[in-house]
């Protein structure tokens, strides 16, 4: 069945970065190499309230549970949570 346009499907996952985060550009580094599943990015830096909670946390992964995690990770890590 093809995607439906009108109701995209989130991703079960979403990185919380910033602009201009070294970090954050190592994470997506990280994921990348690591064949993460497909995430969605979300950037804080224009939004008071993901700011205030994740201003000196990202790069952050969420999984749509509810469940997070905190830089730094590595690829076992990242695998871990997918599962």
């Amino acid at each position: 069945m093809p995607p439906d346009p009108i109701h995209p499907r989130m991703s079960v996952f979403i990185l919380f970065q910033r602009d201009d985060c070294h970090l954050c550009d190592q994470a997506l580094a990280l994921l990348a190499e690591a064949r993460f599943p497909e995430f969605d990015s979300v950037w804080i830096d224009d939004d008071e309230a993901l700011e205030a909670r994740y201003g000196t946390r990202v790069p952050v992964l969420r999984r749509s549970d509810g469940a997070e995690l905190d830089w730094p990770f590595d690829a076992a890590a990242a695998s871990a949570f997918a599962t």
